[in-house]
């Protein structure tokens, strides 16, 4: 169940995920088109043993979007996963800066666009779902502690 956190992260379990929620300076969502799953998703991956939270959402943010974030990260929803006891967390923070899409990993590329258009692609592509829901969540925090 994805569930609001309201910019704290969760202390209770373990964070072995984090999500990447980039916003460009105009408002606009990033994603990335996910080659094996055939999806719009958000930037992913794990935490491996010798990184922190910010230092994942660093190289998976380059790694799959070629993207840059600014230092302000804002936890805004988390998935809990029963089977391992752990949690994964969406962070969103604004893009500083675009560079090269490195080559080899799961993404084709990242695809920027409004709300409003993110919720469309992924009602139609998915239906109802976590991503839609987060969509929901990442737009209301993108207003609230985002927008200029």
């Amino acid at each position: 169940m994805l569930s609001p956190l309201n910019g704290t992260f969760p202390t209770d379990k373990k964070i072995a995920g984090v999500h990447s929620i980039p916003i460009t300076e105009d408002g606009s969502i990033v994603m990335v088109w996910d080659k094996n799953e055939k999806a719009l998703t958000t930037v992913d991956g794990r935490i491996e043993a010798n990184e922190d939270i910010n230092t994942t959402l660093n190289r998976e943010t380059i790694e799959e979007a070629g993207l840059i974030l600014e230092s302000k990260r804002v936890p805004i929803a988390a998935w809990y996963w029963e089977s391992t006891d752990t949690y994964t967390v969406f962070v969103m923070a604004r893009v500083k800066d675009y560079g090269i899409m490195p080559e080899g990993f799961e993404t084709t590329g990242r695809v920027i666009m409004n709300f409003e258009t993110a919720r469309q692609i992924i009602a139609r592509i998915e239906g109802a779902g976590l991503r839609l829901e987060l969509i929901e969540i990442a737009e209301s925090v993108f207003e609230q502690q985002f927008k200029s």
